[in-house]
Formats: C-alpha cells, sequence, structure tokens
C-alpha cells in the first residue's frame, strides 16, 4: 500500500489557470488555502491493488487529509462557523462548532466509511500531544468529513487505519498544497470525470484590508452534462461514458481566512461556498452531502480560560469583498482539482478518466475564453 504526503513545489501538477483558464481575482502566492498564514495542510494516500473486488483486501484507492487552522503545534482554537447545503452527508463535531463558535483541533476528510476510525484517531494523537491534566481531564469533538469513494475503493474494507490519520496529522505542512488523487479525495469523482483534492486562495486589496481568503475542497458530486469552467458548457461538449443515472456524491469545502470575523460572518462566509459551486454547475442534488466550514485565524487566545476577553471585527459593512473571494476561490478550487486528478481504474476494472486538457482548451478557444 502506498503512502504518499505532500508533494514539493518542483512536483507540482499542471493547475488551471497553467491552461489558460481565466479567473477573477487576485490569488495569493500559493494560489491555495495555505497563503492563509499559519493553516497546515497534511495527506495520507492509499492506493494498492487491481481486478475484482475483495472486501477487506482492495483494490483501495482511498485516505485522508487534514487541515489545520493554526498549525500542528497549536491548540488555540478559531472562531468557526458550518454549513449545509445540502445534508445527504456527514460532518462530526459540528453541534458544538454551531453552539460555542469555535473549533478545536484539526478538520480531518475521509471516506464515508472511515469517518469512525478518523475520528477515534485524531482523538489519541491529541492525546498523545496534549495529554490529559493532572486529574485526568480531557475532552475532544472532532471535525470529520468525508464523501463517498465507493465506486473505485473497496469503501466497506476500511482500510483508512489509526497509523494513516496520524501520518496526515504529522506530515502536515504550510506551502504548495499536493492536489488530485491524493489523501481523502484519492478515489473521488467530480462530474463524471475524475475529482479529488482542489483549493486556491484570493488576497484582498489593500483598500479592503488586504486579507487573504483560501479554500480547499473534496469534491465527488454532479454530472457531466452539467459541468461548467469558465461559463463554458464543458461537460457537453465532451461527450463520454457517464457513470450515474442523477447527481449523486458530495463536496466538503473548508474556507479560512485572516480577516477578523466572528462566528456569525463566518457562517455567512460559508454559505457563499454555494454560489462558487455553482458557477462550475452544482445544483446540489439530491443525493449530494454539500457541507462546508469557514474558520478565522485572527483574535488568538479569543478563548481564554478566564476571564473576558478584547477581540478585532470587522463591520458587516466591509465584508462584501471577502464574499466575493469566497466564491471565486472555490470556483477555483473545484476546477484545480479536476486540473490535477489524473484517469484512474479501481475495484472491478472500473476507469475514471480525467478531464482532458487539450480538449478543455479547444473548448475554451471556441468560446473565446482562452486566456493564452
Amino acid at each position: 500500500m502506498s503512502c504518499f504526503a505532500n508533494s514539493h513545489a518542483e512536483n507540482r501538477k499542471e493547475r488551471a489557470r497553467d491552461l489558460g483558464v481565466p479567473f477573477d481575482g487576485t490569488p495569493g502566492a500559493l494560489n491555495a488555502i495555505t497563503d492563509v498564514k499559519s493553516v497546515e495542510v497534511g495527506h495520507t494516500t492509499l492506493i494498492s491493488g487491481e481486478g475484482p473486488l475483495k472486501v477487506g483486501v482492495g483494490p483501495v484507492r482511498t485516505g485522508v487529509t487534514a487541515v489545520f487552522p493554526r498549525g500542528k503545534d497549536s491548540s488555540d482554537p478559531v472562531f468557526a462557523a458550518w454549513f449545509t447545503e445540502n445534508g445527504n452527508g456527514e460532518m462530526t463535531g459540528t453541534t458544538w462548532v454551531e453552539e460555542s463558535g469555535f473549533l478545536e483541533g484539526p478538520v480531518m476528510i475521509t471516506n464515508t466509511h472511515s469517518v469512525g476510525v478518523v475520528r477515534d484517531a485524531v482523538i489519541a494523537w491529541r492525546l498523545k500531544h496534549h495529554p490529559p491534566s493532572e486529574d485526568g481531564y480531557s475532552w475532544s469533538l472532532p471535525l470529520v468529513a468525508e464523501t463517498w469513494d465507493g465506486y473505485l475503493n473497496d469503501v466497506n474494507g476500511f482500510h483508512v487505519r489509526p497509523d494513516d490519520v496520524f501520518h496526515a496529522l504529522d506530515t502536515a505542512s504550510s506551502g504548495v498544497v499536493e492536489e488530485g488523487n491524493v489523501g481523502g479525495g484519492t478515489g473521488m469523482i467530480c462530474n463524471e470525470f475524475k475529482g479529488g483534492i482542489g483549493t486556491s486562495s484570493r488576497v484582498l486589496a489593500s483598500k479592503y484590508g488586504g486579507y487573504t481568503v483560501g479554500v480547499m475542497v473534496q469534491c465527488n458530486y454532479g454530472q457531466r452534462d452539467q459541468l461548467r469552467i469558465a461559463g463554458v458548457p464543458v461537460g457537453r461538449e465532451i461527450p463520454g461514458k457517464t457513470i450515474w443515472d442523477d447527481d449523486v456524491g458530495s463536496i466538503i469545502v473548508v474556507v479560512a481566512t485572516d480577516a477578523p470575523l466572528i462566528p456569525t460572518q463566518l457562517k455567512r462566509l460559508a454559505k457563499r461556498v454555494s454560489l462558487g459551486l455553482a458557477r462550475d454547475g452544482s445544483y446540489s442534488g439530491n443525493g449530494s452531502g454539500d457541507i462546508f466550514i469557514a474558520f478565522s485565524t485572527a483574535n488568538p487566545r479569543a478563548e481564554a480560560a478566564q476571564g473576558t476577553r478584547q477581540i478585532e471585527l470587522l463591520s458587516n459593512d466591509r465584508i462584501n469583498p471577502i464574499f466575493l473571494a469566497t466564491v471565486q476561490a472555490t470556483e477555483e478550487a473545484v476546477v484545480n482539482a479536476m486540473i490535477a486528478a489524473r484517469t484512474m481504474t479501481g475495484k472491478n476494472g472500473r476507469t475514471v478518466v480525467a478531464l482532458p486538457h487539450d480538449q478543455l482548451r479547444e473548448i475554451l478557444r471556441k468560446y473565446n475564453r482562452l486566456v493564452n
């Protein structure tokens, strides 16, 4: 079984902008969620076996991804909020996020049937790094989200193990985020092309505060004929074998910002993810779990144990550019996931093809949308 951590910059796959896909807004230096200072991402990618399905043996096409708001060495919670556009999915820990307004610990993303083991492993990892108090008290409600990879992966074989979760957590880092067939996104499908992990960011102009918004997605939703890229009906322009009879699957989206937003504002930010997905053709079908979490790395130590705290708050009258940045970065993150993904063959010889780069460029040129 293969395990891979984050790639280095020299191994970076092509991204949407490399192919001439036009997007609005100004990305950060990495065009990734890690452009938000202190955010770290780690992956464990599990790929093994081929041929007929043997439950518990394979083929295995899955993994787990970790996102730390303040880095893996911090135990300082962040203001956060979540939103579900369509609820045919799971994101654990959100009841307390909703109640308290804080996210404590990492955001984890994996396959549907591995949510439990990932949750338990995160608790074990946190106990290792932050031991219980002298009287034995400890508390943790990890946030773990999922999308279903059972078309390609032996999803009922429970191949994500605690050590795989530890690996994703221990190797999380800032810098370039590997995309495509990696981590929790390894076996995922998007608009009936190969999907997976994607990311993007936007930096606001100085007159709007110069804040950064970063988005990371695990995309596993949609039908081919609904896919739109830069406003172009790309899915309808590429004939081929379809996989689904209806819009099924899910998408998990993580939004990070350094803007000083409180939970009610972050809830509004999370809702704007839906508008970015709509630009790519999503309509959040009945069978889809479209669940989003947004957090702010501003206001450190806002949840101090004693006394009152002073916090910074961005006025609602100045929040529109952050809303727009979230929409733009979400739109691009999904396309980056599909561009980075590679054709994959999984269980029972099923193959999901990658979005063909050359054809995409030709279609964009046909609609006068190619920028280079």
